[in-house]
């Protein structure tokens, strides 16, 4: 039987999706992303989860006749592999993928098709749409921030497929925080996953006000949006419904978002952009809603659609499964399935 699979590998989880050649999709497996020692491990971890998935859909990784990879960056198309990612800890240096997963599988390189993670996701929300828009972007907010484009129907990869890196936008030219990358006044420093909770620090240490929140101990992204979707409390903190100061953080990470937001737009002209990462889908409202209520006064040209992905949290990996359905492209028109 002929197999295809889909690779997701992310800061947080590695996932694997196996399909017939319908794209029906046949197991999955999911482990989490190692830290460490070094890049080796996390490839290994990879492999391990592609093989888990071919045993839970009874099949040999040699029936597999194309993989797709949908990844976090930065990429190198050209040995295929990741070179220090921003969002996975400093010591983790280069992380091999087409090669080892080619061997595995035991299909040419050229069958291994590697692309950023929200490149992925946006071949994902073309090929499962129902009008598989021409024009659109998949935006991803969680542990990092990034987007895939497309443009006339084409997904814009770049020479070395790290097209859309726009977390990496300059939002904040006083450039108060450093992002992960090292650079500094990115947006993905104040709004992605890691980086909310060190935003709300630093605010906070700048107007120390009452708060529920501990911003002495381990702060989570998590913990900023439950405390500002609390009910008010009699205590002052939360009028108006949840932790004040809280709210005050998201309400400045929703000016950074849209911000972000609205120079994709005016780069790309996407009629629709569908919204996706942990971040988003855990807080979909208090993510989107004022995202919404800002573009419009900062869009010189259309405003577009902002909807929450379709796929959920499935978005990158079956894009991946989608890209190697298709050789590459996400095109479902492409698809004999």
């Amino acid at each position: 039987m002929s197999a295809y699979a889909g690779v997701d590998l992310g800061a947080t989880n590695v996932r694997a999706v196996v399909a017939d050649a319908d794209g029906t999709v046949l197991a999955s497996a999911e482990h989490r992303t190692p830290r460490g020692p070094n890049g080796a491990a996390v490839t290994d971890e990879l492999l391990e989860v592609l093989r888990e998935a071919t045993d839970e859909a009874g099949i040999s990784p040699a029936a597999i006749e194309s993989v797709g990879i949908g990844s976090i960056g930065p990429l190198d198309l050209a040995r295929g592999v990741i070179e220090n990612p921003a969002n996975l800890p400093d010591g983790i240096g280069l992380i091999p993928l087409t090669g080892p997963i080619s061997n595995l599988v035991g299909v040419p390189e050229d069958d291994v098709r590697l692309h950023n993670d929200t490149n992925a996701g946006c071949i994902g929300e073309r090929f499962y749409s129902d009008r598989n828009p021409d024009d659109m972007a998949y935006l991803t907010i969680s542990s990092g921030i990034g987007a895939g484009v497309c443009v006339d129907g084409k997904v814009l990869g770049g020479w070395d497929g790290n097209a859309g890196e726009v977390g990496h936008m300059t939002v904040d030219p006083e450039g108060k925080r450093i992002c992960g990358c090292g650079k500094r006044g990115h947006w993905e420093a104040y709004c992605s996953g890691n980086n909310i909770p060190e935003y709300a620090i630093d605010l906070h240490a700048d107007d120390p006000v009452e708060t529920s929140l501990d911003v002495d101990n381990d702060l989570t992204a998590a913990d900023v949006f439950a405390a500002a979707s609390e009910d008010g409390s009699e205590d002052g903190k939360g009028k108006g419904g949840g932790d004040d100061f809280a709210r005050y953080v998201l309400d400045r990470v929703a000016g950074w978002n849209a911000m972000g937001i609205a120079n994709v737009v005016h780069a790309y002209a996407p009629l629709v952009i569908y919204v996706g990462g942990a971040v988003t889908l855990n807080n979909p409202d208090l993510v989107l809603n004022p995202i919404e209520e800002r573009l419009d006064e900062l869009l010189f040209i259309n405003v577009p659609e902002i909807e929450l992905t379709t796929l959920g949290d499935d978005a990158v990996v079956r894009g991946a499964l989608a890209s190697a359905l298709t050789g590459g492209t996400g095109d479902r028109r492409e698809f004999d399935g």
